[in-house]
């Protein structure tokens, strides 16, 4: 009996992480759905905006301002993503060097905010320890916090993305020129979509921080492809035919892909093999729309060929 029971406490353990790790990095591939899904923008801000956001988190904690942490974290990001829209919009920068020549700036930015590469909370006062002492939600204190940060930013996204700014917004993804033809001046929309979107970006960034216990200027690297793999997972699996459930499918995909992360780690695969088994979830998140579509293009072109064979 002890066999099976330890097992299943592993596997309630590694479930709990990937859910932990899921909503944690669950603003990230918001953001994304903000920035490229709806805008029909390729920044390429993230990576820089989301260690911004560890590291201002990281310095904020130090100074004993773990909640005020968090929106320190999201407005250093969103001034990242005002940098990025500036170069689009008034430098006539294209978007994807826009989001590049930021990200290559926000290194040096990241090291200055924390005075050197690496900084550690092991210390400090986190929201997570905070919630420990309190007694809130048992041994699942850090899956209660960030789930419900994570589910009140979701709910205000898909209210915001309701209002008149945010159907401006939508529509500035979908038809600039129209947009601008009804009177609505699209640098602003796509400045609020970006910051807001970096924003988003930031508080993965300073709960990340916050829930490892440190702060790396290199945390950053890859994110934007990971995040990508939660929204093309999450649109793949649930959709997008409204705002809330498209918002619900990016988290979806977020958890989904952490679980898929997880479940390697479970398997024993080696740390050095991590990356590959990476670069193996997103491509295949990436191409599964592609490979869904060929399956039913293959499946009515055998029932269209059989309803030919039946008449004849």
């Amino acid at each position: 009996m002890a066999c099976p029971l330890r097992g299943a406490i592993a596997v309630v353990t590694v479930l709990q992480t990937a859910l932990e790790a899921g909503f944690v990095y669950a603003p990230v591939a918001l953001a994304l759905f903000l920035s490229f899904s709806i805008l029909n923008i390729a920044d390429m801000t993230t990576d820089g905006a989301f260690v911004l956001g560890s590291a201002v988190s990281a310095m904020m904690c130090l100074a004993g301002h773990p909640i005020l942490a968090l929106p320190a974290g999201m407005l250093a990001a969103a001034l990242a993503g005002f940098v990025t829209a500036f170069l689009q919009t008034k430098l006539s920068v294209p978007s994807i060097l826009a989001g590049i020549i930021t990200n290559i700036g926000l290194y040096s930015i990241n090291l200055m905010v924390m005075g050197k590469s690496n900084q550690s909370l092991f210390m400090a006062d986190t929201i997570y320890t905070m919630a420990n002492e309190a007694g809130f939600a048992g041994s699942w204190y850090k899956l209660a916090v960030t789930a419900g940060i994570v589910i009140v930013v979701a709910v205000l996204l898909v209210l915001f993305l309701g209002t008149r700014l945010g159907l401006s917004i939508r529509a500035t993804g979908d038809n600039a020129d129209m947009v601008r033809a009804s009177s609505i001046n699209p640098t602003f929309t796509i400045t609020v979509g970006l910051c807001v979107a970096n924003a988003l970006t930031g508080l993965s960034g300073a709960m990340v921080a916050q829930y490892s216990t440190f702060a790396d200027v290199n945390s950053g690297t890859g994110m934007v492809v990971l995040a990508l793999a939660a929204l093309v997972i999450g649109e793949t699996l649930i959709g997008k035919s409204s705002m809330a459930r498209g918002v619900v499918g990016v988290i979806a995909g977020s958890i989904i892909y952490r679980c898929i992360y997880a479940a390697a780690l479970r398997f024993n695969v080696p740390a050095d093999y991590m990356k590959l088994v990476s670069a193996i979830i997103v491509g295949a998140a990436i191409a599964a729309p592609a490979v869904r579509r060929w399956t039913a293009f293959q499946i009515q072109k055998r029932r269209a060929i059989a309803a030919r064979k039946e008449e004849q």
